[in-house]
Order: structure tokens, then C-alpha cells, then sequence
């Protein structure tokens, strides 16, 4: 049986740093931000860093879960999400996915865990509803030295994790 990660402990005091050196460790098949053009290395850097802060695995599950978590508890919203999806970086990624995989997976997986994954969102919208204090997205620098826990205090995300 793999251990579990420390970041994926409700409760870890590892810094959000040592959090993402522990995620990259542990996935491996996680695309390295720094090969990526600059811009798009910066929102896959965000968005794992949003797998640590949410504890959240690479599991087609938590990938459906991760994005509503942004909209509702980030500065990354709906609309925010729209704007880099359109992205030539993004399409990439998801052309590259499709390829390795193929698209009959990658679709039967998410229909396959959705409804799993909704009975999980649908509490945690309502947790989320008319939040004042958002997570940083892409301005995720400052929490780099910060305790996983610390943060998810701060930012309310205790009663969101499992």
C-alpha cells in the first residue's frame, strides 16, 4: 500500500513549499511547470499548488473536484477559468491527455466518478456560499513559507477537506 502524502493530511504543519516538493515527488507524471511557456507554467504551478492547499490527489475525482474548489474559494473564478482555457497551452495539455489515454477514457472516467464527485460538491457549495476572503491563485508566492494548516485556517478550507 503507497503512503499517504503529509500535504494530504487535513492537519499537516508542513509549509505550502514543502507540500509541493512532496506533490511533485509523489506525481512524477505531473507535467513540470518550469518546461512549459511561461505563462501556462504559471497557472499549472498555481493549480498544483491548489492540489496541495485542497489535498487533493491526481485521481480523475479530485481533478473534478479541484475546479469548483477554485471558483468558490479562490481568486481563480468561472469566468477566470474560461479566460486561460482558452488558451493554446491548455488545448495542448488536453490534446496530449486524450492522446495517451484516449478520449473513450477519459470520458467514460469522468462519467464514471461525476456522480461521486457532485454528492461531494453539492455540501461544499453550500459551505462556500458568500465567502469574503479568497485564496490567492496565481499570487500563491506569499503562502510558499506558511503552514498547510495555517493557510487553511486562514482561508476557511478545514471543514471542505476530508
Amino acid at each position: 500500500m503507497k503512503k499517504k502524502p503529509s500535504y494530504m493530511e487535513k492537519n499537516s504543519t508542513q509549509t505550502l513549499q514543502e507540500g509541493l516538493d512532496e506533490y511533485y515527488q509523489f506525481n512524477p507524471h505531473v507535467t513540470d511547470p518550469a518546461t512549459q511557456p511561461s505563462d501556462f507554467g504559471r497557472i499549472l504551478r498555481a493549480h498544483d499548488v491548489g492540489h496541495v492547499i485542497y489535498s487533493c490527489d491526481t485521481g480523475m475525482h479530485d481533478e473534478l473536484k479541484i475546479l469548483p474548489l477554485f471558483w468558490w474559494t479562490s481568486e481563480c473564478t468561472f469566468q477566470t477559468y474560461l479566460k486561460m482555457k482558452n488558451s493554446p497551452a491548455v488545448d495542448v495539455m488536453y490534446e496530449d491527455m486524450i492522446q495517451e489515454k484516449g478520449s473513450l477514457w477519459l470520458y467514460g472516467t469522468i462519467l464514471k466518478v461525476l456522480p461521486g464527485v457532485l454528492v461531494e460538491l453539492i455540501p461544499i457549495w453550500f459551505k462556500t456560499r458568500n465567502r469574503r476572503k479568497l485564496l490567492p491563485f496565481l499570487e500563491f508566492e506569499p503562502l510558499l513559507h506558511r503552514s498547510l494548516l495555517d493557510i487553511r485556517e486562514e482561508f476557511e478550507l478545514l471543514p471542505l477537506i476530508r
